[in-house]
């Protein structure tokens, strides 16, 4: 990629911003018309739960694929084809006829979705190369997060007030089809010097793993015995089968060279963890505020405000923080305050007080907003250049893998303790378990951001990327930078 001047860096980042803006707006937006859409087209718990996972599911599945893939063909191409499918999916949802139409055509959304974060990311490693500057850049990404999350649940009750949930899908066409032509217009193309090759089989066992892990778990409740655990045996096979195969290629679809950097495994275990909690914090507040308390989707959107202007506002200073003082004091904050607030619940029932509730939205807005920068930053650099596009395609697929998961599990514990009883009268007790578990989850990012950022971590990151960069890659990349 040819050096950029700082005005045009600038604007590479603002449009791949936009991308990630879309992609985040949909999902907290989507979120506040969950029950709108029960109500609609008659969805169980279990048929929320599929809205949702079904786009992070295929995301988490493909987005590997789509990082190698920019890296091997045009992280350019790939991006403008990204942006082209998600807004047609986009469109497709806003039509949906049937909420098994509108679960397929989410899936559609999200092989858009899978092109767009994890090259988005690589693009910006490879446009911001300073370190502290690339990790301000990763602050300013991590704040549109914040950003789509203020924005998200208000826009989101407004649209669905006023027009129905389907307008939520609107707002990505027009944002979608910009991003489009100022990417074919701004932004260079750039590739791997030595890109890798595809792993079909690879990828078809991370689908194989994926699926049928959030399908055995979101079905538990409501299906067989015998139903579920022939799934749950699939997912075994298929992680088995990843951890025998992948070692044995020597371009795989998942280098397990990267897990042995302590804070790159450090960081995608705190990925899973963290959005594992987004996604059952979003998916267990959004019901309560409007299914329990009764308030209508754009009061239930202002509920949420005080969870989203703390992430709006944490996230850039996290990315200071990650360039001044490195990522263990911003993982430890969110930490510290994502657990205390599933405490809150789990504990105190915050879900019954005004004060208590607002307490419990605000420490969790804290602690989101400090965990995103420093995990991105974490994950891309202590990889070579190289294996950008890879290596934050990891990073992107343990996030989406955690919110699929933190809604499948979340959503299987309160269908479980809900059963057949009236859902307003035992939603607080039915959630209690699932608090407990978003405080485990909390309790992860503290831990984790503790012991896997120190010197000793470092020094495995150091190791990993000298065993990942060949001499032959090293060689390719010096010919390209003195060109």
């Amino acid at each position: 990629m040819p050096e950029l001047s700082p005005r045009r860096r600038m604007l590479v980042l603002a449009i791949c911003c936009m991308s990630l803006l879309i992609v985040s707006l949909d999902t907290t937006a989507l979120n506040v018309g969950l029950p709108s859409m029960q109500r609609e087209l008659h969805a169980s718990t279990a048929g929320l739960q599929w809205t949702i996972d079904a786009y992070t599911l295929v995301l988490a599945s493909l987005l590997m694929l789509a990082g190698s893939t920019g890296d091997r063909v045009g992280r350019k191409k790939v991006f403008m084809t990204g942006l082209v499918v998600f807004s047609v999916g986009s469109l497709l949802c806003s039509l949906a006829p049937n909420l098994d139409s509108l679960i397929a055509f989410r899936m559609v959304q999200a092989v858009g979705g899978s092109m767009l974060n994890p090259v988005a990311m690589s693009i910006i490693t490879n446009t911001f190369t300073d370190p502290r500057e690339r990790a301000r850049a990763i602050g300013v990404w991590g704040a549109v997060v914040g950003i789509s999350m203020a924005a998200g649940p208000l826009v989101g009750g407004l649209l669905v007030e006023s027009v129905g949930w389907r307008a939520i899908f609107w707002v990505n066409i027009p944002v979608g089809l910009a991003a489009v032509l100022l990417t074919l217009r701004f932004v260079p193309e750039s590739r791997a010097p030595k890109a890798r090759r595809p792993d079909p089989v690879g990828q078809v066992l991370v689908i194989a793993l994926f699926g049928s892990l959030t399908y055995a778990i979101i079905e538990a409740p409501t299906a067989s015995t015998g139903t579920v655990l022939p799934f749950a045996a699939v997912a075994l096979a298929a992680l088995l089968g990843l951890l025998w195969y992948e070692p044995r290629r020597d371009e795989p679809l998942i280098d397990l060279r990267f897990f042995r950097s302590a804070p790159f495994s450090g960081a995608t275990v705190t990925a899973i963890s963290a959005f594992a909690s987004l996604g059952g914090f979003l998916f267990l507040s959004t019901l309560y505020l409007q299914n329990v308390r009764g308030l209508d989707a754009l009061h239930a959107g202002l509920w949420m405000l005080p969870m989203a202007v703390p992430m709006f506002l944490c996230a850039p200073l996290a990315g200071r923080l990650v360039g001044s003082r490195g990522p263990r004091l911003p993982l430890v904050i969110a930490g510290v305050a994502m657990t205390a607030s599933a405490v809150l619940f789990a504990a105190f029932e915050a879900e019954t007080s005004d004060t208590t509730l607002f307490l419990g939205y605000v420490l969790f807005g804290i602690g989101f907003g400090f965990v995103n920068a420093p995990i991105t930053n974490t994950a891309v650099s202590g990889m070579p250049r190289t294996q950008a596009g890879v290596a934050a395609a990891v990073a992107s697929t343990s996030r989406q893998l955690g919110q699929t998961l933190g809604v499948a599990v979340i959503g299987a514990v309160l269908a479980s303790g809900i059963g057949s009883s009236s859902y307003a009268d035992e939603f607080v007790s039915a959630a209690r378990p699932g608090w407990w578990i978003l405080a485990g989850c909390g309790l992860a990012v503290l831990l984790l951001g503790a012991v896997t950022n120190g010197r000793w971590a470092r020094a495995t990151a150091e190791r990993a990327a000298q065993r990942l960069e060949s001499p032959e890659i090293r060689e390719a990349v010096g010919a390209a930078e003195r060109v």
